[in-house]
């Protein structure tokens, strides 16, 4: 909370914890690379190695740093083939459909949105025929599933 006694409201209700300058610099210096140590995070931050430490301790407490992960290239992975896929569902299914579509082979992330279809899937697949089988074999056969839409991804930037 801040010094006033408000804080920022976020999703399903939570309080969202009020972040300065230099709790988004050490969040972007660990999204950029989550393997530094926290001397080097304090350095880069310009900060000392105490406050680096409490402040990281802080915001994994407070559940804004909720894991580290590794960015791996898919191609070298062998999945060369990527898409995405609209999903539109059938009235109050999405909770079974996200159930069923986050435990699919090659299904990567599943949002939900507000747009004229329901989910937005990211699939990774070897080949266009494996796509295929994820989309119309897997993701069609979901129960509450109506339609899907697919489109291929050429290529790819990330910040």
């Amino acid at each position: 909370m801040s010094e006033s006694g408000v804080a920022s409201a976020s999703r399903a209700g939570q309080v969202a914890p009020e972040l300065d300058d230099t709790d988004r610099a050490i969040v972007s210096e660990l999204r950029r690379d989550g393997r530094l140590s926290v001397r080097a995070l304090a350095e880069r931050v310009h900060i000392s190695r105490a406050t680096a430490y409490s402040r990281l301790q802080r915001l994994h407490r407070e559940k804004v740093i909720t894991g580290y992960a590794a960015q791996v290239d898919p191609d070298k992975l062998g999945l060369a083939t990527a898409a995405y896929v609209s999903v539109s569902i059938e009235q109050g299914s999405w909770r079974e459909v996200l159930d069923a579509l986050e435990v699919l082979p090659g299904v990567e992330r599943v949002a939900l949105v507000g747009a004229e279809f329901d989910m937005l899937v990211e699939v990774r697949a070897r080949d266009n025929h494996e796509l295929r089988d994820v989309v119309l074999g897997r993701i069609q056969g979901v129960p509450g599933v109506r339609a899907t839409r697919t489109w291929l991804i050429f290529d790819e930037w990330e910040r």
